[in-house]
């Protein structure tokens, strides 16, 4: 497959054959022995990007399974008049194939854990698809994703490709990632009962930063049974950036420490296995190269300059490796390479102290 193209939707069955594995698709969907009117609640929390959100409802409108056997819940977390228009227009065209839409305006508490909360909460199904307003879920996303969740699973998360150039930036480097990560809220389904019996997303992460994570580990924690099912497949476009978008990303570090607070051990199984002691390195020897220059003490400020010079020039050298070279990105590496371990490590410090956690 191109990496750079969309995955095409598969052809649907219109044959006598196709219609009978169709109904025998249906039944299985359905939640045994609940008497809910839908098979699948799909949830999408929403803020302020009514042109991603536009790009999503397509796609979530034009899944194979009937209009009739699913509903959308888009949770608008900063109302505006803009979602509401993009949501009324959608749900004006899917009711043509009998598709619910519903709008749900969040004002508060807010962030993606405490929208889909209130989503789900909304749903009138058993099973719960969650997704995300930047991404492009394949037509046959909620047909491959609830076969998956079978009478013995309680959660699943599918497959997510994220398209990038030959020569992608440090930015969209990082940011494809997610689509190696474990159980990733913008493609994942679960079943109600058990996002009851966990309460949902912790809506103490305010930010699109480890929320997910924590509800896997929490899912974990309860027993539940998990499955990975790549034939789910959801497209996760790299959004466009700002320049420097790597200072302001450090922020979200802060919820690393909850994250830790809440699951030390998973925290350093699958996240990080041991603290940024480069990030630490780094800064302490910019500390004494400053304190050195204040006391005029030569012998402390200049070794300690030319080591943290040296150890952010091998932290540029690596954000570089394998990135566009274009004079722009290089300049923006370089400067955003001095500042990132001072913000990281202030952020950790922040976590540490606001969540009360000794966190390194």
């Amino acid at each position: 497959m191109d990496r750079h193209a969309y995955p095409a939707a598969l052809p649907q069955a219109s044959n006598n054959a196709g219609n009978l594995q169709h109904a025998a698709e249906e039944r299985r969907i359905a939640p045994s022995g609940l008497a809910l009117r839908l098979p699948v609640s799909v949830v999408v929390p929403t803020c302020g990007r009514a042109d991603l959100l536009n790009r999503c409802m397509a796609a979530l409108t034009t899944q194979s399974l009937r209009g009739a056997d699913m509903e959308i819940i888009v949770v608008d977390d900063a109302p505006s008049d803009a979602t509401r228009g993009v949501v009324g227009r959608w749900t004006t065209q899917a009711a043509q194939r009998g598709l619910p839409v519903r709008y749900v305006a969040n004002h508060g508490p807010h962030g993606p854990a405490a929208a889909r909360n209130r989503g789900w909460r909304h749903a009138r199904s058993a099973a719960i698809a969650f997704t995300d307003d930047d991404t492009v879920p394949d037509a046959n996303w909620l047909r491959h994703g609830l076969l998956a969740l079978d009478d013995d699973i309680d959660a699943l998360w599918g497959r997510i490709t994220m398209p990038l150039p030959d020569n992608p930036t440090d930015y969209e480097r990082d940011a494809s990632h997610l689509a190696t990560a474990e159980f990733v809220t913008a493609n994942c389904f679960c079943r109600k009962a058990m996002l009851e019996a966990i309460d949902g997303f912790d809506e103490q992460f305010r930010l699109a930063w480890r929320e997910d994570s924590d509800f896997h580990f929490r899912l974990l924690a309860q027993g539940a049974r998990i499955r990975h099912a790549p034939d789910a497949l959801v497209v996760h476009p790299v959004r466009p950036a700002k320049w420097g978008v790597s200072i302001s990303q450090q922020k979200k570090i802060q919820f690393d420490a909850l994250l830790y607070k809440k699951h030390p051990r998973l925290y350093r199984e699958k996240i990080r296995a041991t603290p940024r002691w480069d990030y630490y390195l780094i800064v302490a020897s910019l500390l004494a190269a400053v304190l050195g220059a204040a006391m005029g003490n030569r012998m402390l400020a200049a070794p300690a300059a030319a080591a943290w010079l040296a150890m952010t020039a091998w932290l540029c050298a690596i954000r570089l490796r394998n990135t566009t070279r274009t004079a722009a990105h290089v300049l923006e590496m370089a400067l955003t390479s001095a500042a990132i371990p001072v913000l990281a490590v202030w952020w950790r410090i922040v976590g540490a102290a606001r969540f009360r956690v000794l966190f390194l």
